[in-house]
């Protein structure tokens, strides 16, 4: 896990402060506008991640099903926003609803900070909200392939609040079905981008996939990019901005 955290050490800008709160399997790294930060801040962001998983946990606790399902499924009327959020964006890509759990975190706690800074990108686990007003760059990681670290996608601040998620068939915990060593997905809603990226690397089971998983991409609404990578394979398309990282 170490590994896919380097990143974070490579962030600095006389703009924004960074800092990181844990709890359980949550991880996230976040920044906000430097003038904008309060040093209780980090103790409001634990509180909004303990009552976004108290909501998540007791919904499981009542319907197992929902933590099991690999595919798309109905939820109560009554189900708290974070569930809602999750499975419909989930639904849309046509997997099950955990898929889209972090970057539906990544997007509720984001929105949140909004209220009090104007620029704010959330990180939780390869999975970024961001509304930033200057350009920002976003490195891509992909395992033991030789374009790992070589690439960056270019953020324009126009195009943000945007969600820039990451899913990986050879990197990481997250269950996926495929071998891709990165599937990236761009999208305005970061629950939307982390369920289709799961989606999209689920369909590469080798290099001679990716064709057919960026069309899948291609063809699910509000999705504005993708990006894979598989081995020494890439392929990308949509509002895509490659630079050296």
């Amino acid at each position: 896990m170490s590994s896919r955290r380097v990143y974070r050490k490579d962030v600095s800008s006389a703009r924004l402060i960074s800092f990181t709160v844990k709890i359980k399997e949550t991880d996230l790294w976040l920044a906000v506008s430097s003038s904008a930060f309060d040093p209780e801040l980090p103790a409001l962001v634990e509180h909004l991640v303990w009552q976004q998983r108290h909501l998540l946990e007791a919904y499981i606790a009542q319907y197992p099903s929902f933590l099991e399902s690999l595919e798309p499924c109905l939820i109560m009327p009554d189900a708290p926003p974070i569930v809602k959020k999750m499975t419909g964006a989930a639904n849309k890509a046509g997997v099950g609803p955990m898929a889209s759990v972090a970057g539906t975190l990544a997007e509720m706690i984001g929105i949140a900070l909004l209220e009090c800074s104007q620029e704010v990108i959330v990180e939780n686990g390869g999975d970024v909200f961001m509304r930033v007003n200057e350009p920002v760059k976003v490195g891509i990681y992909a395992g033991k392939s030789p374009l790992s670290n070589k690439l960056a996608l270019l953020i324009d601040p126009a195009k943000t609040p945007l969600g820039v998620c990451t899913s990986s068939g050879t990197v990481g915990p997250s269950l996926s079905f495929g071998c891709a060593d990165a599937a990236v997905v761009l999208s305005p809603s970061t629950p939307l981008a982390d369920a289709a990226a799961t989606a999209m690397g689920n369909l590469v089971k080798s290099p001679d996939d990716i064709k057919n998983a960026l069309e899948y991409a291609r063809n699910l609404n509000d999705i504005t990019g993708a990006l894979l990578i598989c081995g020494e394979k890439m392929a990308a398309w949509g509002d895509i901005d490659l630079k050296e990282a």
